[in-house]
């Protein structure tokens, strides 16, 4: 029988040797776990997502949309969508008041704030600006007995959006109505994307407002407009 002769290894190249075998059994798993789920692998497990500015326009929509429908404040919402895609240097939103007339209440508007005929109600328009960009216009109907005097005077004397200056009363939001518009392959700043209609409440149930929004083109990122 012939004789093995058992050499002595370097060690350096045994961890090496370790190492790959340990990174190619993890490939293995890792690949034959994605094709179990349907899930396509990527060419690097490190590879980056790409940038919002590169996603398509219709992506970027759905992805505002969703953001503001799931939020508790359309604010709050807006801001941290500049400050995701650096729309401007302060994400901060000012509500630009519109004079406009006045909009009255329809019967079933006042339902919804369940509200008689005779309670007033008071009625802005506004488009919310991040920067030189303007992401929204709103129609907004509050109830003013529901708010503090302090709230009031802001809304009357300042910038100040709404949904800031109502934070206190912990809102949340009811939507009423989603309404998309039908897009162009080049979307302009003032384009509307989608509109949503919603009632706002404080957190122990009372409604206080209701809006009607309208999402605009500046609030997509250059590069996908």
């Amino acid at each position: 029988m012939p004789r093995v002769t058992i050499t002595a290894l370097d060690p350096r190249a045994v961890k090496r040797c370790v190492a790959f075998l340990v990174r190619r059994d993890w490939a293995l798993h890792l690949g034959l776990a994605a094709l179990l789920a349907g899930i396509p692998m990527r060419p690097s497990a490190v590879a980056a997502e790409a940038p919002a500015a590169a996603q398509p326009q219709a992506a970027l929509i759905a992805s505002l949309q969703s953001r503001v429908l799931a939020a508790h404040s359309a604010t709050l919402a807006l801001e941290s969508w500049c400050a995701d895609h650096k729309l401007a240097g302060d994400p901060h939103l000012v509500a630009r008041r519109m004079d406009v007339a006045d909009k009255p209440l329809s019967p079933a508007q006042r339902a919804r704030l369940a509200i008689g005929p005779d309670e007033p109600v008071r009625y802005r328009r506004v488009r919310l600006a991040c920067g030189d960009r303007v992401l929204s216009e709103a129609d907004n109907w509050y109830v003013p007995a529901r708010l503090t005097p302090e709230m009031n005077a802001t809304l009357d004397g300042t910038r100040t959006p709404f949904g800031r200056v109502v934070r206190p009363l912990e809102p949340t939001r009811q939507t009423i109505a989603v309404r998309p518009f039908p897009q162009a392959a080049a979307t302009g700043p003032d384009d509307p994307l989608f509109e949503i209609d919603a009632v706002l409440s404080t957190g122990a149930g009372q409604p206080f407002c209701e809006v009607a929004e309208t999402y605009l083109g500046g609030a997509l990122p250059e590069a996908s407009r």
